[in-house]
């Protein structure tokens, strides 16, 4: 036997290799999918979590147990074990339940004196209703068959789960050695109350009133922010931004101070659930190397709601809500301009009462060209997607965005503003080098914005090569959850 043989068949020195544990993550928020969810929030907390079991990890969520969970859901839960959760000096009873869905197990923090209401928010004691959650999770620790290595919470309901541990429960072995990452996903609210919440209802001592007093007010985020280990926002743009008081909302000398533990990564889509291939609301599947049923779809959408259809005529379609930040203004600044010309726009959404008024207005003025639906159906948001040729999004600000995603995957182009998760996720198209997703424009300017429009239209009715590219490239770009799950993940295993 030669050198190499006997190299090539000697064993290994010292022990195996150990396979690498699983990480263990808690995920925290006040909804998800599929159990209850209002905005992206709940398609984040229901999506990220599968990914990141589908990434090698174990994630367990927990929400609270509302009245709202439908029935036929509610009916799937177990109960597990109750304790009585200290605030302050307030002694509350805390049930817990467990489900599953899509290989993820979920908890469900019972009281019926928080949770069972109408809505999610929006209630007079919202501040106390998101500190008794915040505080059930943490006591929830020391009953259940699992323990984090990391705790994920989110938004400001969430953001007192990291006050809480540093100041009552550091000192218990069982919770020795947990990190915590706190992600905002809109800076706007906060969680802000008057100051003798820092006492009266979550029980913090004097000497660490700090970690929440911020601009004479008690402010609950300010609180994630100071004790969560690291910070994330739901785009790498969004995190260089709320830097900056124009979008900071009166955070920003706190997060300049933090500024190295901040992060962005990037919001995905369920790309099983918005496929136009497989989306059962549509009138007709498609896919990227079959167009056709792209036109069934506008032919449908149209006669629903009594208007035209004129297969060479572009549809711009708006989903949204409609509030200010979503970048009505805007669009009711050059409404009529663009109305005049041979487009079709389609605007689904509520929201703020005088932007609902002003566009029935303009609706009852320009019937032929503009529908105007003050709801929201996810099904006829679907048959949007898939109907029209361009979708608007010019925010004011957008720390993610999941409608454009959504829109590139049916195929439909995106005009947006430059600004968040929307300069992160729409590229310029540019036709010299046939790369880009949309059209985009800078300024929180109405002429800007109707520039941006008018390249695309342009784009429509006089160069289809370039049209049939930028659409293609929308409907094979990757918006998936797998690319941000790899990063949250390397995130997890940088926290020693």
């Amino acid at each position: 036997m030669n050198t190499k043989t006997k190299k090539r068949n000697a064993k290994p020195k010292g022990k195996p290799r150990q396979p690498r544990q699983k990480k263990k993550i808690l995920f925290v928020a006040a909804e998800a999918a599929p159990f209850i969810r209002t905005g992206g929030l709940g398609d984040v907390a229901g999506a990220l979590p599968k990914a990141l079991v589908k990434a090698g990890m174990d994630v367990r969520v927990v929400i609270p147990l509302y009245s709202d969970i439908p029935d036929k859901l509610r009916q799937t839960l177990n109960f597990v074990t109750y304790t009585y959760v200290p605030l302050a000096w307030r002694n509350q009873y805390c049930g817990v339940y467990e489900g599953e869905a899509d290989g993820v197990k979920y908890y469900f923090i019972d009281n019926e004196y928080y949770f069972k209401r109408g809505g999610l928010y929006g209630h007079y004691d919202d501040g106390e209703r998101f500190a008794f959650f915040s505080k059930a999770v943490l006591e929830m620790l020391m009953l259940i068959d699992f323990r984090p290595s990391v705790i994920h919470c989110n938004d400001w309901q969430t953001a007192l789960v990291p006050v809480f541990l540093d100041c009552f429960y550091r000192g218990n072995s069982i919770y020795a050695g947990i990190k915590t990452v706190y992600s905002i996903h809109n800076i706007e609210f906060q969680g802000q109350y008057d100051t003798g919440m820092i006492g009266d209802v979550l029980g913090i001592p004097d000497s660490r009133r700090q970690l929440l007093e911020y601009a004479g007010c008690c402010n609950y985020m300010k609180g994630g922010i100071e004790c969560a280990d690291r910070v994330t926002t739901v785009s790498p743009t969004y995190a260089g931004e709320i830097m900056d008081s124009y979008y900071a909302y009166g955070l920003e000398d706190i997060l300049r101070k933090r500024s190295y533990k901040i992060s962005g990564i990037l919001n995905g889509i369920d790309t099983a659930e918005y496929d136009p291939m497989t989306d059962k609301a549509l009138f007709a599947n498609y896919g990227v190397k079959d167009m056709s049923g792209k036109s069934v779809n506008k032919e449908g959408v149209l006669r629903m709601i009594s208007l035209q259809y004129v297969p060479t005529r572009p549809l711009i379609a708006m989903i949204s809500r409609l509030t200010s930040q979503k970048g009505l203004d805007l669009l009711l600044d050059v409404a009529e301009e663009l109305l005049a010309a041979d487009v079709q726009l389609v605007i689904l959404g509520m929201g703020d009462w005088k932007y609902e008024t002003r566009l029935k207005d303009l609706e009852h003025r320009y019937g032929s060209k503009l529908r105007v639906i003050i709801n929201f159906s996810k099904d006829l948001a679907s048959k949007l997607y898939a109907a029209s040729d361009i979708f608007l999004m010019p925010s004011k600000f957008e720390p993610c965005g999941l409608s454009q995603m959504i829109a590139m995957r049916y195929g439909s182009v995106p005009v947006v503003r430059e600004t968040g998760g929307l300069k992160d996720t729409v590229p310029a198209y540019n036709p010299e080098i046939k790369e880009g997703f949309g059209y985009t424009f800078k300024t929180f300017n109405a002429q800007d914005m109707l520039g941006a429009i008018w390249r695309a239209v342009d784009t429509y009715y006089n160069r289809k090569d370039d049209w049939d590219i930028v659409v293609k490239n929308d409907m094979t770009g990757d918006f998936s959850w797998s690319r941000s799950a790899k990063n949250y993940a390397d995130l997890y295993r940088s926290l020693k």
